[in-house]
């Protein structure tokens, strides 16, 4: 049989899944053969994460067909997936924290001895033997404890592996990693397609999808559109495909009046993490934090916030000393923070959409002390409608939402405070192409309104599209203060990678 004719590894075809009256999959379909790695794009709430769960066993369609090497199969449970040989790899896998890394790959399944003895050497060997086949080192004696969510995601990759998974997903895998993981981590996907395995790769980042992928699907609104071998498509055609309307520009920054400086930070600093800090942020100025992962950006920002604790230094909004360690104090001053993971520091998944974003404002909306779901749902309408939260109701809960309308709940939630200095922190990371451009076009908008934005982002794109001035950060400190008009690629990278040396 050739391999044309060989039965595809997996296979949906009109796949469709419904949670009540929400749709969200009318017509799911994909096909991936083994020996190749295949794109899964759209925007959020296009429908791939409920694909991708229907092929793990979470969900259980509720029409079309899906099919493993040419044989139909359902899937129960995840248990069932695995056993056929499906292996999914999320964003942020979870581990046992407080076991080993072995452990965590063999659990459930450790090979025993006599009198049923937990064979702890035939383990190692095999985990040993397991990174060594995919070109990484890692220690299989140490706790997961502490790993980055690189390591975490290569061992969930070496477990697919020891089950002998012919189908591994790849949801969102990059979007946590640095630079060096990232290519780590592709090393490592094409080494398994080499092998013959089946590889689906979902990401909203398209330099990754034409570096990696043989082949690109593309979904919106719950529903198939397209199938193409990369070498035959095109960012602009992807794009167009995937939200069915032109985006326009995506950074739609326009010119806006800087007045006053309304932040000032002086001498801030944290020992080991962050030295000698200083910057100001004026009103309808948009100011970018960039840098490598870990140069301290995020830290800097949330140590401005209160959230982080810092040795010495001021920060000063409108003039006026704002206490550190205080987000309250913070937030009385007239500061709002969106947090990089919204998910965990910016949003109550199981509460409302209405309760999230009247979450920060109770007490001015209340009334006697008293607040009802009704007082909630009046306060939250004006900001959910203004950032055209795409939910059927106020009353969705948080976690059953698509990733940028997420992100816009925690946006409209700290709007609602009325701030006169957002801190924004990877403004757009995961969210799709569609929602990048609305959440670029409401920055936009408040900085002409004369709001000040200090917005971190690792996207270098988006530093360039939207900042007034760039500041990069290395190793801690402040190594260039880069106005727009003579900010590019090249020397923001500069300033980021030659440590404490500054730009002459």
């Amino acid at each position: 049989m050739t391999v044309s004719q060989t039965p595809p590894a997996l296979q949906l075809d009109q796949v469709r899944k419904s949670f009540g009256p929400v749709v969200a999959l009318r017509s799911g379909s994909l096909t991936v053969r083994s020996g190749s790695i295949h794109a899964l794009v759209g925007e959020n709430g296009a429908g791939k994460s409920t694909l991708v769960k229907i092929v793990a066993g979470v969900y259980q369609r509720d029409g079309g067909d899906l099919r493993l090497h040419g044989t139909s199969v359902d899937f129960s449970s995840t248990a069932e997936s695995k056993a056929a040989g499906v292996a999914v790899i999320y964003q942020e896998p979870v581990l046992f924290p407080d076991l080993s890394v072995t452990e965590n790959i063999f659990m459930g399944r450790q090979p025993h001895r006599s009198l049923r003895r937990i064979d702890r050497t035939a383990m190692h060997d095999e985990a040993t033997a397991l990174f060594a086949r995919l070109g990484v080192h890692l220690d299989p004696r140490r706790p997961a404890l502490g790993l980055s969510i690189a390591d975490q995601q290569i061992i969930e990759i070496a477990k697919a592996i020891s089950l002998d998974a012919s189908v591994l997903v790849m949801d969102e895998p990059t979007a946590a990693l640095s630079g060096v993981e990232v290519e780590r981590l592709f090393q490592v996907a094409r080494s398994l397609r080499d092998e013959g395995r089946a590889l689906v790769f979902i990401s909203h980042r398209f330099d990754e999808v034409f570096a990696l992928c043989d082949t690109v699907t593309v979904m919106r609104d719950g529903e198939y559109v397209s199938t193409d071998a990369t070498a035959d498509t095109t960012v602009d055609a992807i794009v167009a495909r995937m939200v069915g309307r032109e985006v326009g520009n995506l950074f739609p920054k326009t010119p806006a009046t800087i007045g006053d400086v309304v932040l000032e930070v002086e001498g801030l600093e944290s020992a080991g993490v962050f030295h000698d800090i200083g910057f100001t942020v004026r009103a309808g100025e948009i100011v970018a934090l960039a840098g490598l992962v870990g140069a301290g950006r995020s830290e800097i920002a949330r140590a401005v916030f209160g959230v982080d604790r810092y040795d010495r230094g001021t920060v000063r909004l409108n003039g006026k000393r704002v206490p550190g360690h205080s987000p309250r104090a913070a937030v009385r001053a007239g500061m709002a923070l969106v947090p990089e993971d919204r998910r965990q520091q910016g949003l109550v998944t199981e509460a409302s959409v209405a309760h999230n974003v009247a979450s920060v404002i109770r007490r001015r909306i209340a009334a006697a002390g008293l607040l009802t779901t009704g007082m909630e749902t009046a306060a939250a309408q004006t900001w959910a409608a203004r950032l055209e939260v795409k939910t059927n109701a106020l009353d969705m809960r948080g976690a059953t939402m698509s990733g940028g309308n997420q992100q816009k709940v925690v946006i409209a939630k700290w709007l609602a405070t009325e701030p006169v200095l957002l801190v924004i922190d990877e403004p757009t990371r995961g969210i799709d192409v569609g929602t990048k451009a609305e959440v670029h076009r409401l920055l936009s908008e408040l900085a002409g309104q004369g709001l000040a934005i200090l917005m971190i982002s690792s996207e270098l794109p988006e530093v360039l599209g939207m900042a007034d001035r760039v500041l990069v950060v290395c190793e801690g400190r402040i190594t260039a203060d880069i106005p727009s008009a003579e900010a590019t690629a090249e020397s923001v990278m500069l300033a980021a990678t030659r440590g404490l040396e500054r730009p002459a």
